[in-house]
């Protein structure tokens, strides 16, 4: 035993590791299970020398009185049980087995000429006692992974040999499989004491999947699939499963391959109308994991997240709209995004080639005594969701067609037969008391706390790791719900389990891993919101929910490249661009952007595809940001009522607006959330900035020049903080620009004020890349528009260089035959980045202005007409040039006009989106679109949005001064 007078080490030791007042005894009559295990196998440990391997086969051969003691509990543990245990010590111990390493080899108490013969010594002389007693919490979970393994796996053998006959008769067809060769565990995550989903395989090499909860869900989910089957004719198929009260037995699918394209489609057909059941059943998490690719087959392996409640509803009406949509479901792609990348998680994603968001721990110079640990992108898990012909995974997007087109199916089945569903005795009552998960977080964040709650730190006592776990609560400070969660959320954490937590479809109550009721925890049941939404569909929902299966497939993980893409197919018949016309155009569009709108009692806003760190497309509800969030849409909305006098246009703007002074609350009290944003002028602060100024006019609304004046003192801190970059779009030079605009719309001094103190930082600044948005032209551009303003020629000297530094903008003001004409990165921010300015005379010979408009005006009109590399951010520089009183550009730009509408006539407004997937968004979405008509129609009273141009003017200090 760990005795006094032994080792000195007290009998008490373990009372570190105890929880107080978490329902363990602060004083207990005798040790805890763990305790009393660990102290059996530390003390009879034989000595013995490492044979030889891997790091965590070191660790685990350092913890192997543990697993021995482990498998000398039941005689049917065998050599695979053990291996197991012991690589699960090990990594969770690993991190405080490196620091005491590194703790060796600093006091000189290594021996070895090698590193790694050092690394061999400290394994080989490691004292678990002294381990244990200095770090008890540690001795607590590697003692209950012990018993809770051998307790689940020892479960699982007794199961398997009470069902032995029946898995045979019904997963297997009947034919002996021979005696069971290996018991593969740990494959899902660990639930109620370390039970996982586990793999049996047979000595013929079949297998099947053993599952230590009740299946009794996804046999009810075959019944509706069965009906749902007959309907459609599509022969979906479920795997077979055995149901118990306790745990379940499934048949194990394997990837198979498809022969042709042909199949991969038929796979694609079949999954789109499991998506709208799955949609009507409220089911989710169906994540690449839990979906088998078994030929032309969607085979779905776990169903147990049906009828999934909401613990709360979202305030913001895009939030809830997405909440209860498709999206829900998981199957469509869902991208996680971080500084490595994007990693779509879902069931048509799981990509080998794609990288994880975030780092994970790894280790460095493993196997030798200067192991430490390094964050650092860990491998993805292989995926087994995707069709493969010819051994390549089908792309999901290739197949939309496919996938509409079974939704479409599905959905209409769902329609026509919801009689069978509804009522006392329809199917969907079958669910009502039987058990299903319920998922109040992301498994990650459980198993990221599982993860770092084994820093040495937190394994020394109790209160540390208490204090690391109950993280939970500030995740938890706007939910009652999951308040109330918290403290069986920690106890299932500290058994090193995820917690487990599950409902009845037919009631608000919630159990616990250790089946403790919680009742009416939840707002409505599964089953009464099943049977709402079933009530409810209609061709309109069909419609929102078709466009967002379209808009997730556009946001699969590619390359995004920022410049105008392919012109339109055909001849196009130009229309006359005269100002009604361009005004019944826009309100066209203004019409659809209503459409796609979520709305609830004075707040309005919009799902949207943006583009996320200007790398990838994603699928979410709208922001704040100007560039293809609500202020952006409103500013449309707003200028389009200004001039028709349309109320509702008007009400819409204002309503989108509703989040703003919440928001900027946030920021005050959030300096570092304010610093990410930044002060860009399309994507930051500057953005919204200028959009309140515009809007506060627009509507004439003070309570908005309020927000505007607390938007200008977030955006002064931020800057003070100085870590924003230069260009247009996310930095300085858009915050200066838009600074500009606020003053002379609004007169506000603490806009001059801003603009000043973002020119003099940029007098200073590095700026690099190319291109009017991203570049030094839009920095000199900045750069030259404060120094009209201010008088200064400092800073027009350093605008200027700006420009002149802009090697690829210059060599495409001279090569004309640049296919690039994009207002973001092409020759149209060229144009404007040289050529814009009120009052400043256009050296045409210098700039060769004269061959970038005729290559500007003789190209194709490009498919997208977006303002950000579409047709309308080409025809803006024309539009401006115009207002300039360049004669050659008026008359280009009224061609292109009418170009413009020919195109809208003939295919509609199509976005700078993948695909075109229409969005609100104003610089890739329909609001720009419609802005962008109003320009063409009213240059006079719609200044340019892609200049941050204010409507009314003010005099800066500087301006009365001269």
């Amino acid at each position: 035993m760990f005795s006094s007078a032994v080792d000195q080490t007290p009998t008490t030791w373990w009372l570190s590791g105890v929880r107080e007042n978490h329902r363990e005894l602060v004083v207990p009559r005798g040790r805890p299970s763990w305790a009393a295990f660990v102290e059996r196998a530390a003390t009879t440990a034989a000595r013995a020398d490492f044979p030889g391997g891997d790091w965590q086969d070191a660790f685990a051969f350092a913890l192997r009185p543990l697993v021995d003691a482990a498998v000398r509990l039941d005689p049917r543990l065998d050599g695979d049980f053990a291996r197991a245990l012991g690589r699960r010590l090990a990594r969770v111990a690993a991190r405080t087995l490196v620091l005491e390493l590194n703790l060796r080899r600093v006091a000189g108490r290594l021996a070895g000429d090698t590193p790694q013969a050092r690394f061999a010594d400290f394994v080989n002389r490691l004292d678990l006692r002294a381990l244990f007693a200095e770090y008890p919490v540690l001795a607590r979970l590697l003692g209950q992974a012990c018993l809770h393994a051998v307790e689940a796996h020892v479960e699982l053998l007794d199961r398997f040999g009470q069902d032995r006959r029946e898995v045979v008769r019904t997963l297997l067809d009947g034919r002996d499989p021979g005696p069971l060769a290996r018991v593969e565990t740990g494959l899902g995550d660990p639930h109620a004491g370390g039970r996982s989903v586990a793999v049996l395989t047979f000595a013929d090499g079949r297998r099947v999947v053993y599952k230590p909860r009740p299946v009794a869900q996804h046999l009810a989910f075959a019944d509706v699939l069965a009906w749902f089957d007959g309907h459609t004719g599509l022969g979906l198929r479920l795997p077979r499963a055995v149901d118990r009260p306790a745990h379940g037995w499934l048949e194990f699918v394997d990837r198979a391959p498809c022969a042709d394209l042909a199949g991969v489609g038929r796979f694609y057909h079949r999954l789109g109308a499991l998506i709208a059941l799955l949609y009507a059943l409220d089911g989710t998490d169906m994540h690449y994991e839990n979906l088998v690719a078994a030929g032309e087959q969607p085979v779905l392996v776990d169903v147990e997240t049906l009828f999934h409640p909401e613990v709360a509803t979202p305030a913001d009406p895009a939030a809830q709209a997405l909440a209860r949509s498709v999206d829900r479901t998981a199957v469509l792609p869902r991208v996680l995004l971080g500084e490595h990348g994007a990693l779509d998680v879902s069931g048509v994603g799981g990509d080998h080639g794609d990288r994880p968001p975030v780092d994970g721990v790894a280790w460095l110079h493993p196997g030798t005594d200067r192991m430490r640990l390094v964050r650092q992108p860990a491998p993805v898990p292989p995926a087994h969701n995707r069709p493969v012909v010819d051994g390549v995974a089908a792309e999901p997007a290739d197949h939309r067609g496919a996938l509409l087109a079974g939704f479409r199916v599905g959905y209409d089945v769902l329609c026509d037969h919801r009689g069978d569903l509804l009522g006392e005795h329809g199917l969907l009552r079958r669910f009502a008391d039987l058990p299903a998960r319920f998922l109040p977080r992301m498994t990650s964040l459980y198993a990221t706390l599982l993860d770092e709650s084994t820093h040495p730190d937190a394994l020394r006592g109790a209160d540390a790791r208490e204090g690391a776990l109950e993280l939970l609560r500030d995740d938890s400070r706007d939910s009652a719900a999951l308040r109330a969660l918290v403290p069986h959320e920690v106890t299932d954490l500290w058994a090193g389990d995820v917690p487990l937590f599950t409902t009845r479809p037919g009631s608000r109550d919630v159990w616990t891993s250790t089946g403790e009721r919680l009742p009416d925890l939840l707002p409505v049941s599964g089953l009464d919101s099943v049977t709402a939404k079933v009530a409810a569909l209609d061709e309109v929902d069909k419609h929102d929910q078709q466009w967002l299966v379209t808009a997730a497939l556009a946001s699969r993980p590619r390359p995004v490249e920022h410049r105008t893409g392919p012109a339109l197919p055909g001849p196009l018949e130009a229309g006359v661009p005269d100002p009604q016309r361009l005004l019944v155009a826009a309100c066209g569009v203004a019409d659809e952007v209503l459409a796609h709108a979520a709305t609830a009692p004075g707040r309005v806003n919009w799902v949207g595809l943006e583009l996320a760190d200007d790398r990838y497309w994603a699928v979410a509800p709208m922001g704040a940001g100007l560039s293809n969030g609500y202020t952006g849409v409103a500013l449309f909305l707003a200028q389009l009522g200004r001039l028709t006098g349309a109320d509702r246009y008007l009400a819409f703007a204002r309503d989108a607006l509703a989040p703003v002074p919440g928001l900027l609350a946030a920021f005050a009290e959030d300096e570092e959330m304010a610093v990410a944003v930044g002060s860009g002028g399309f994507h930051g602060l500057g953005g919204i900035c200028y959009a309140l100024a515009r809007l506060a006019n627009l509507l004439e609304d003070a309570e908005i020049t309020g927000w505007l004046r607390a938007a200008l003192e977030v955006a002064a801190r931020v800057e003070a903080v100085g870590e924003d970059c230069a260009d247009l779009v996310e930095g300085r030079a858009g915050g200066l620009a838009a600074a500009l605009a606020v003053r002379a719309e609004s007169g506000l001094p603490a806009a001059a004020a801003l603009a000043r103190a973002h020119a003099d930082r940029l007098l200073t600044a590095t700026p690099g890349g190319d291109g009017f948005a991203r570049g030094r032209a839009g920095v000199g551009w900045a750069l030259l528009r404060y120094a009209r303003a201010s008088g200064d020629q400092r800073y027009g000297v350093a605008g200027r260089a700006n420009l002149r530094a802009d090697r690829a903008l210059k060599q495409r003001l001279l090569d004309v035959a640049e296919a690039d004409h994009s207002w973001c990165s092409g020759l149209s921010g060229a144009v404007l980045a040289h050529a814009a300015h009120p009052g400043q005379p256009v050296d045409t010979h210098t700039l060769h202005l004269d061959r970038c408009l005729n290559a500007l005006a003789v190209h194709e009109p490009l498919r997208d007409l977006s303002p950000c590399h579409g047709e309308l951010g080409v025809v803006e520089s024309l539009t401006v040039l115009a207002e300039r009183g360049h004669t050659l550009a008026a008359a280009m730009q009224t061609r292109r006009a009418g170009l413009v509408l020919g195109a809208l006539e003939q295919h509609g407004a199509r976005c700078g989106t993948p695909g075109g997937v229409p969005s609100a968004g104003l610089l890739t979405g329909l609001s720009g679109i419609g802005y962008g008509l109003l320009r063409l129609g009213f240059p006079e009273q719609v200044p340019s949005v892609l200049l941050l141009e204010p409507r009314a003017t003010h005099p800066t200090p500087e301006e009365n001064h001269r």
